[in-house]
């Protein structure tokens, strides 16, 4: 499905609310989110922090920015050997945090 998103909102079908053109067309995803604390740097050298998604690149490119519900907007710079398909990693701050979110199912944003 194509959304597109314009001042926040969300509208199917590549318009906006307001009849204006879009400036940012993104898609939905259905994927398992699995949380995870450890420390270092990602893929692309960024340290780990909150909103660091790790991805498949072959399914989701370094560098593009995603929303994941329950967790928060993201960017993908990180992958992972069990990172294949449609899973990906979100980094917490704490293992408590972690173990909390562990594995869910989830349908994410991807803004292209």
């Amino acid at each position: 499905m194509l959304v597109a998103v314009l001042s926040g909102a969300v509208v199917a079908g590549g318009g906006s609310a307001l009849g204006q053109p879009t400036t940012h067309a993104a898609y939905r995803l259905k994927v398992d989110a699995v949380a995870y604390h450890l420390p270092g740097n990602t893929a692309l050298g960024v340290p780990v922090r909150k909103g660091v998604v790790a991805v498949d690149p072959k399914l989701i490119p370094l560098g593009t920015r995603l929303h994941v519900p329950g967790y928060g907007p993201g960017l993908a710079a990180d992958v992972g050997t069990a990172i294949k398909g449609r899973i990906i990693d979100l980094w917490f701050p704490t293992t408590a945090a972690a173990r909390n979110w562990g594995r869910r199912t989830v349908t994410i944003t991807v803004y292209r």
